[in-house]
């Protein structure tokens, strides 16, 4: 008794590739080290040109900066434990490591929906009161709003961490993924779980779902403010400033619900779909965001254009 006690106090949990895929995976990492690097890089970009061009320091493009941000570190938080499985099949990840590596993948994707929700109040403001958009997000609230979000996705994962140290597990447990997700953990527990699962739901309502219907209610909110404006090029104009932040909501959440979706009623399917659409979960934001801003927002593009020719000038004059 107390030997099993003592081997499950210390589990070892494996982290999983493309299962029947081993021998391709230095060619399935390729399309996936692309991504990671387009997604840095272009994250990167836009902290960069945001941070140069005092004429971007608005509330708008403080926002997308926290965006890009948390996209980042999305992207950073997998991007280990990924290649080590696809490059050199390294699957062991400690309990601590993989606990510590849930808490940031976690933590930065309700900080990315708490984002998006304070960029679709950023755009009803500016679109339902104009004159008055500076006054109400001034620096000081932006601040606030920053930091709030960054708060409230810390403080209601760090419990999912600890409630999950306290329960049991086998000495090697295998999960579904290159990256520790907290319902992947629930699979592999041996005690009682139900305290973890409804707190892992009430994160789930009290974050991601109260931040999806809050979205749906600024965009209505939003579309009758344009649709009451008399002139067509105008409502047209109001509508282009939602386009950029439109894509980047439905790349957050269409991933998110096939995801869901799939673990509610593709339990039959292929584990390789379940696997396939994790990492689009965790990868395709952090790539189409930087990309979606780039080629929609004029001034971003233009300041990322002048750049290019400048590094190019200097380059033809050396």
């Amino acid at each position: 008794m107390t030997s099993s006690n003592k081997t499950a106090s210390f589990p070892i949990f494996l982290l999983m590739g493309f299962p029947g895929l081993e021998k391709h995976h230095s060619w399935i990492s390729l399309p996936i080290c692309c991504m990671y690097l387009v997604a840095i890089t272009g994250n990167c970009t836009i902290l960069f040109v945001l941070k140069t061009d005092q004429s971007l320091h608005t509330p708008m493009y403080y926002f997308l900066s926290m965006l890009a941000l948390s996209d980042l570190g999305l992207s950073v938080a997998t991007l280990p434990t990924m290649l080590s499985v696809l490059w050199v099949n390294h699957r062991v990840i400690h309990f601590d490591a993989c606990l510590v590596q849930m808490f940031f993948i976690h933590t930065f994707s309700i900080a990315e929906s708490g984002i998006l929700l304070s960029m679709a109040f950023d755009r009803l403001v500016a679109i339902q009161n104009p004159l008055r958009y500076t006054s109400v997000l001034t620096n000081e609230t932006v601040i606030k709003i920053g930091v709030g979000v960054a708060l409230r996705a810390a403080l209601l994962v760090f419990p999912a961490s600890f409630l999950l140290k306290r329960l049991e597990y086998g000495r090697m447990n295998v999960l579904s993924y290159s990256f520790c997700l907290h319902q992947d953990i629930l699979k592999v527990v041996l005690s009682d779980k139900r305290i973890s699962s409804i707190y892992g739901l009430m994160v789930v309502v009290s974050s991601m779902v109260l931040d999806s219907v809050l979205l749906v209610l600024s965009y209505i909110m939003i579309l009758k403010t344009v649709l009451s404006i008399a002139s067509r090029v105008e409502r047209v104009r109001a509508l282009n400033t939602c386009i950029s932040h439109i894509c980047a909501v439905l790349t957050f959440y269409t991933p998110m619900i096939g995801l869901s979706m799939i673990h509610r009623y593709g339990k039959k399917a292929s584990p390789v779909v379940h696997i396939l659409m994790a990492n689009v979960y965790l990868l395709v934001p952090p790539l189409m965001n930087p990309i979606v801003y780039s080629i929609k927002t004029k001034q971003i593009r233009m300041r990322i254009f002048k750049s290019l020719l400048k590094r190019k000038e200097s380059t033809m004059a050396s």
